[in-house]
């Protein structure tokens, strides 16, 4: 009789295991649905997705590409070999998501600068552009709820920045072998400080050079600290920037620049002190310039010749401050201001003339980095 009730209760307690079990696979194969529909909803109507994995904790997503939109200067907007999301399981069904760690391998991305000078990436992934392409609004909605990344890590990447202020179509510089780190994101309302660090490579026509920036933004405050490098850039890359098109500019023939930039952004106060280093700069013309070729208004060889040192560098701090609340604040003029007396103090008595011509010409490389900062 013994050996029956322990029979039946060794059957009952099988019975229960299995029906856990069938529950545990049922429920399972619920989560693995419902995070699936998450993905794509969050992925958009012009985003895709080749292939889903879902593991114990981590969601990997392979061929990762999401197309443009018709207003977009490029075909795509991102693209990923590979992406691993590390979930909290605890907040996964949830309204509010939460990624403990979110690795891309292998990524392209694209950036605009408006017109205005206003940066524009993942256009997809903003509600209103998500109903016009065709998202329902219910689905855009569960698109758009809270969401938390812990860290995210872009590794082996490239970004393609296309700047519509300077030139039509948008000037084109694409930073390689793009690396990012990122700690505490949160979306969609960008509460919080976020950190970060990123390094890339610039090919240039004659100098492959290093960025790298560094440094924390509260994106709903505009408060942050930045600090930003460029170590051995190839100038021509930033030609656009440097010399104004038509009349008798001379343009860049060959160069490099390092730059530091250490810019605070406090209630809106900007603080940005930084210095740069021009090397072996020499510059050409137009084709339609006087025999007497021309850097702006100046005389190109005598400018040229007259600021730089012994090795061939011309060396510049400056320092821009202002509250980017008030309108009549401009970070080209500041910028300008603070290199032309510069070039007043190095050039002499009576170059007067000659810095305003070649602080005007130079001052926009700092301002090319602080296009990123809020105007």
């Amino acid at each position: 009789m013994a050996a029956l009730t322990g029979r039946h209760a060794v059957l009952g307690a099988s019975g229960l295991i299995a029906l856990v079990l069938l529950v545990g696979m049922v429920g399972w194969r619920f989560a693995v649905s419902e995070i699936k529909n998450r993905i794509l909803e969050m992925l958009g109507p012009l985003g895709t997705v080749e292939r889903i994995d879902i593991g114990v904790s981590t969601v990997t997503l392979t061929r990762v590409h999401l197309r443009a939109s018709h207003d977009w200067p490029v075909g795509d907007t991102f693209k990923a070999e590979r992406i691993v999301l590390e979930f909290d399981k605890h907040a996964l069904l949830s309204r509010r998501i939460r990624f403990r760690h979110v690795a891309v391998d292998d990524y392209y991305l694209a950036v605009e600068r408006t017109n205005d000078g206003r940066l524009r990436l993942l256009p997809n992934l903003r509600m209103i552009v998500r109903e016009a392409d065709g998202q329902s609004v219910a689905a855009a909605k569960r698109a758009n709820e809270d969401k938390l990344v812990d860290h995210l890590d872009l590794r082996k990447g490239s970004v393609e920045f296309l700047d519509q202020s300077v030139q039509k179509p948008g000037y084109r510089i694409v930073i390689t072998d793009a690396l990012a780190h990122f700690d505490h994101i949160q979306f969609p309302q960008l509460d919080g400080a976020t950190s970060f660090q990123m390094t890339g490579t610039l090919v240039g026509r004659s100098h492959t050079g290093k960025v790298s920036c560094r440094g924390w933004i509260e994106m709903s405050s505009a408060d942050s600290e930045i600090q930003a490098t460029l170590q051995n850039v190839d100038i021509s890359r930033l030609d656009p920037y440097l010399f104004q098109k038509g009349g008798a500019i001379a343009e860049v023939h060959s160069g490099t620049i390092d730059l530091t930039l250490d810019a605070t952004v406090k209630n809106l106060h900007l603080h940005a002190p930084g210095k740069f280093t021009l090397s072996n700069l020499e510059l050409a013309g137009n084709g339609n310039s006087h025999p007497i070729e021309t850097f702006l208004s100046i005389p190109k060889n005598a400018a040229v010749a007259a600021l730089k040192d012994h090795r061939g560098q011309i060396h510049q701090r400056f320092e821009l401050n202002g509250n980017l609340r008030d309108p009549k604040f401009s970070l080209n003029e500041s910028l300008q201001t603070q290199i032309a007396a510069g070039f007043i103090k190095g050039l002499g008595s009576g170059a007067e003339g000659v810095a305003k011509g070649a602080g005007e010409a130079i001052k926009s490389v700092g301002h090319a980095l602080l296009n990123l900062l809020p105007k």
